[in-house]
């Protein structure tokens, strides 16, 4: 790769976000943050009970336009509860994708299901409702009560894309196939706070979808995910399950079932509502930093990952997609040794050890992009959100 393109990249990054070390993603917390933590401090009520977890639940809803949220301690245990709302039993199948972070495919895990990988698309980085439908053509039939895998036996009971560092996938049409194959569609969209398809936030298009609020998250609560629902049944059987299952009594401790201690703390809950506050000037902030890149990479053979036409990308994490491998190791070298912290997308899940035995469809892009993918500093610059007061 030419050195000069390198040196680009390092001088934009630089001039963006600083000197010393550039982190891929920090956390910003130039808002409420401090005042609201006390005010939970003061209030003695510090951990799942409290009026931040609450707050911070209906302004999330609010925000993506769904009716119901419920808080749990990070998104990785809301997937695990989004799948057995679904209806994932122990032993059936779920469709994914490999290219994801390993949190999707552990939480099918703990739900005691098969992980099933099909391809994703080049542009997107996520699920192809092309790979989607031609697997179900091929592997799947439908009979009473689902679809079922021809050569497993096993019942497909979910599929779980992932909107793949805020880019969303085409998840209109993943939807429409899931309809026509009575297939419970979950989103997984842990890194797509602010994303929208066609102004519809991402997360409203299945049966309920799952955010993450890490602290390398667009928005952190230190740690911390959501479930999202317009089915008030799921919402009401989500907290209750969160909430180690226990029915709501003045000073009696009786459980009806198998819950998880998996509600989200109020002071995690009130990070999460000063960052809520903050989070449209964050995402214009993030747009910005976004189109510096795009200026740069402008006529390269460097691809500058977009998301689709009508769609809006919360430009988490900013990918590029080289030419070659060997490019892709060179730009990782070069940044990493001069204190800019880039990386590779994740290894596919089907070539880690737990998942390198589960079905999939050769995965052919999955293949290409992983050798090539590698994300760029993406964070709100520092004191970007001080050059506006923050909110009363």
């Amino acid at each position: 790769m030419n050195t000069t393109t390198l040196d680009q990249v390092i001088a934009l990054v630089r001039e963006t976000f600083g000197d010393g070390f550039i982190p891929l993603h920090r956390p910003v917390f130039e808002g409420n943050e401090k005042q609201y933590l006390l005010d939970c401090i003061d209030s003695n009520f510090v951990s799942s009970v409290g009026a931040k977890v609450v707050e911070f639940e209906q302004q999330i809803a609010a925000f993506t336009g769904s009716k119901y949220a419920i808080a749990t301690v990070n998104g990785t245990a809301a997937l695990h509860v989004a799948l057995q709302l679904a209806g994932v039993q122990r032993g059936d199948e779920v469709i994914s994708q490999a290219l994801t972070f390993i949190a999707t495919c552990n939480a099918l895990s703990y739900a005691g299901a098969h992980p099933v990988f099909v391809d994703v698309d080049r542009d997107t980085l996520g699920m192809s409702p092309d790979a989607l439908r031609r697997f179900l053509s091929i592997h799947t039939e439908r009979r009473q009560g689902g679809c079922w895998n021809t050569g497993t036996g096993r019942r497909i009971a979910a599929c779980v894309p992932m909107h793949t560092f805020g880019i969303p996938v085409r998840i209109a049409e993943i939807a429409a196939i899931c309809a026509e194959w009575g297939i419970a569609l979950v989103e997984d969209a842990a890194e797509s706070l602010g994303s929208h398809v066609n102004g519809r936030h991402t997360g409203t298009f299945g049966k309920l979808a799952t955010l993450s609020f890490n602290g390398n998250k667009t928005i952190t609560t230190g740690g911390g995910g959501m479930i999202v629902t317009d089915d008030e049944t799921i919402a009401l059987r989500a907290k209750h399950l969160t909430t180690t299952a226990k029915i709501p009594h003045p000073y009696e401790f009786v459980h009806d079932e198998v819950g998880y201690n998996y509600r989200l703390p109020n002071l995690n809950a009130a990070l999460g509502c000063a960052q809520m506050e903050r989070l449209p000037e964050m995402l214009a902030i993030k747009a910005d930093v976004a189109r510096r890149y795009e200026e740069l990479f402008a006529g390269s053979n460097i691809h500058f990952v977009q998301p689709l036409k009508g769609d809006v990308a919360n430009r988490w994490l900013n990918a590029i997609v080289l030419a070659s491998e060997e490019d892709r190791d060179e730009i990782l070298q070069y940044t990493n040794a001069r204190g800019v912290m880039t990386r590779p997308v994740w290894r596919l899940m089907s070539r880690l050890p737990m998942y390198k035995d589960c079905q999939h469809d050769g995965l052919e892009n999955s293949h290409w992009l992983e050798a090539r993918v590698v994300n760029l500093p993406s964070s709100v610059p520092d004191g970007a959100l001080g050059r506006s007061s923050p909110p009363a």
